[in-house]
């Protein structure tokens, strides 16, 4: 199951913004991406209240994998059928809907892994983590598939995507059952949507804490919507001409994902040793590689080496932050209110942060890259935008090292 859901995010996430550059929509790319931060705020919550009180969670998981399929396959069906001339218009309402449904699955993937391990005796806080690998290794091998079969730049990923969700849903209907919550005791919409949680901004330092989430969050969607535009741009300077990642560009970025599966593993590790704060000031601090190592990259020797150091440097500084966040939230919240403030958490970096970075980042590549027509300028205008989010992260870091505070006997 794991695998099969994030195969649906890997076939397009990385490769969309190539495509969308191809038929002339490269100013438009930081609206397909902000819509995941849209509606996570609130499709998720909605779906976990379905799936709480009237439609157990694996059915509801299904239902919504067939409704993100059916809008994706369309979203392909148009590209095809219109090709150079398809417009913002006709694809943008019908990708919107794909993510409205797609979005609070992952959600409901993790409900039916914890109540599938629970149901048998064991305890996911132990055993769901290297189930969760294999969600990554999914997306890598959806990635791939994309990338060597000459998708990148075409429709053809969307119809992939709406593949793998038919499949997944037709599979989620043979997954263990999830009971509902029969009980009287309804919750309210309050509680249902997890706004209780944001009490916790009366404490300075949570308050801080989810501050400094969404000013991170900024940062998350950036290199999915803009990594592989970049690296495809080098195909139209002829210093760059036959260089293999100029046409292989998702099995490049593919390296960051890999880099995710290995520092999953080492999270406990650097926990131990430097604590929760450093851990996520190496995480600020690996942003800032990310981006700088961008700015001086090319896809050929000895620039792709700068590239290759940043597809590393990704686990660090996506996954240090957002597991190494997510428990400080655990630690550091009541028991009653826990997953409300883990929502809480999700709202500001995955939906509030990532919307604002990407819809600033469209205006910003918009500025530099393609209000330009000529080759070296729109190399140039990448190596400034990709300084500049540099800069940006930078400035969190150092905010964030200057302002927050650990607790004394931590």
């Amino acid at each position: 199951m794991n695998w099969l859901e994030f195969a649906v995010w890997g076939s397009y996430l990385t490769s969309m913004g190539a495509y969308l550059s191809g038929v002339g929509m490269g100013e438009n790319i930081g609206w397909f991406y902000s819509v995941q931060g849209i509606v996570s705020c609130f499709m998720p919550a909605i779906m976990g209240i379905v799936a709480d009180r009237w439609i157990p969670a694996q059915r509801l998981l299904g239902l919504c994998h067939l409704m993100a399929a059916v809008f994706m396959a369309y979203v392909g069906y148009v590209g095809y059928t219109l090709g150079d001339a398809v417009g913002f218009d006709d694809i943008f309402p019908p990708f919107a809907a794909s993510i409205a449904f797609f979005m609070p699955t992952v959600a409901l993937s993790n409900s039916v892994s914890y109540s599938a391990l629970e149901s048998v005796g064991l305890e996911p806080v132990k055993n769901f983590p290297p189930i969760r690998i294999f969600g990554t290794v999914g997306f890598i091998v959806a990635m791939l598939i994309v990338d060597f079969a000459s998708l990148q730049q075409t429709p053809g990923q969307f119809v992939a995507c709406a593949a793998w969700g038919v499949g997944l849903a037709a599979y989620s209907f043979t997954l263990p059952h999830c009971p509902t919550n029969k009980s009287s005791q309804k919750k309210s919409l309050v509680e249902a949507f997890g706004l209780r949680a944001f009490a916790l901004f009366k404490e300075r330092r949570m308050m801080l804490f989810f501050l400094f989430s969404m000013l991170l969050g900024v940062s998350l969607q950036i290199t999915n919507g803009y990594a592989n535009p970049f690296i495809s741009a080098f195909a139209a300077s002829p210093d760059y001409e036959g260089a293999f990642f100029v046409g292989h560009a998702n099995l490049l970025i593919s390296l960051s994902q890999v880099s995710e599966t290995l520092c999953i593993l080492l999270i406990p590790i650097v926990l131990r040793q430097f604590g929760i704060k450093r851990v996520m000031l190496i995480a600020m601090i690996a942003w800032v590689l990310r981006f700088g190592l961008f700015s001086i990259g090319a896809p050929t020797w000895p620039g792709v080496v700068s590239l290759i150091v940043s597809m590393i440097v990704y686990g660090v500084a996506f996954d240090f932050f957002n597991i190494s966040g997510s428990l400080f939230v655990n630690r550091e919240t009541d028991p009653s209110i826990r997953s409300s403030a883990q929502g809480l958490f999700m709202l500001m970096c995955n939906g509030l942060g990532a919307t604002v970075g990407t819809l600033a980042a469209q205006a910003i590549v918009n500025h530099f890259v393609f209000a330009h027509t000529d080759p070296a300028q729109i190399l140039d205008g990448w190596s400034i935008c990709w300084a500049i989010f540099a800069a940006y992260a930078l400035v969190v870091a150092t905010l964030f090292a200057i302002f927050f505070r650990e607790k004394s006997k931590e």
